[in-house]
């Protein structure tokens, strides 16, 4: 069931996102094509997905879900670019093509970063592919910026940067991963619900756990993969972790147990979805991939 749905989940926002990427002048093609080839060039589209899955869940008009589902993949492509920069984690693979700053330049990565985040915000506040209510937009627009800033995804990487070296303890690296991985799944599925337009306290309570409980197993999956997995089929350098001594949950718990704990968030995230109904089954196929996924 999961692969026809992120097939057609998949289809549905690149279509979205090909839409965003017409250079306004001929002057600013270089850039455009920086974007689009940081976005384009594969992806497996965890976080549209979970947008379209939360507003199905809800029963609410996909229609009404595009414009969270491009911003949550062009602030995910950004942050990609960004963390590739020599600056950062200095990579030149991925997805299995070169890094933005490999294929074009390392000025042209920084920029084609900067364009991508600020595309997210205008796909978020556009009306024609989002909730008409104003405020509603407005409440998206707000915990989109939250997950993405220097409360959440960035300040994630932030403490990711300052830790290469270091042996966090099990909080401190959960800390961590909740900011960076975290806090963009967890809006994924935040925006999903609001952009159905029928999310009561409850359900929203609901999806925040599940989406806590998915966005840890994602990067302790992640982790796992760093060591069990090969280039080829990461489609980034594995191993590439242990090489630059970042803390993982392989090396804290050992590889056995970060397999047992991805499971058991697996299941935290199940649990929380105890509430719904059918509608609700691709996101529980999504807390079942996210940990059983081989790239």
């Amino acid at each position: 069931m999961i692969a026809t749905y992120q097939q057609r989940c998949q289809t549905r926002v690149d279509a979205a996102l090909e839409s965003l990427f017409d250079a306004p002048r001929s002057e600013l093609a270089r850039l455009y094509q920086a974007m689009r080839y940081s976005v384009v060039n594969g992806g497996k589209r965890v976080r549209p997905l979970l947008v379209y899955a939360a507003c199905e869940a809800l029963n609410g008009d996909l229609d009404r879900a595009d414009g969270a589902a491009c911003a949550v993949e062009l602030i995910h492509a950004y942050s990609l670019v960004h963390d590739d920069l020599p600056a950062m984690d200095d990579d030149d693979l991925r997805r299995g093509q070169p890094t933005t700053h490999i294929a074009f330049d390392e000025a042209c990565a920084i920029l084609a970063g900067d364009g991508l985040q600020s595309l997210a915000f205008e796909a978020l506040a556009d009306p024609r592919h989002n909730p008409t209510d104003a405020n509603l937009r407005l409440s998206m627009v707000l915990g989109l910026a939250r997950a993405a800033g220097p409360a959440g995804m960035v300040g994630g990487q932030a403490i990711d940067l300052g830790s290469v070296g270091q042996r966090l303890d099990q909080a401190a690296l959960e800390v961590m991963h909740r900011h960076k991985t975290g806090a963009l799944i967890e809006a994924s599925v935040q925006l999903g619900a609001l952009a159905s337009g029928l999310a009561d306290d409850a359900a929203l309570r609901s999806l925040q756990n599940y989406a806590r409980a998915i966005g840890l197993a994602f990067q302790v999956q992640d982790d796992i993969l760093d060591v069990e997995s090969d280039t080829a089929t990461l489609g980034k350098t594995q191993g590439k972790d242990e090489a630059n001594h970042k803390p993982t949950y392989p090396a804290l718990l050992g590889l056995d147990a970060a397999k047992a704990y991805a499971l058991e968030l697996r299941d935290q995230a199940l649990h929380a979805l105890r509430p719904f109904g059918s509608s609700a089954e691709p996101l529980r196929e999504l807390a079942r991939y996210i940990v059983e996924r081989r790239s």
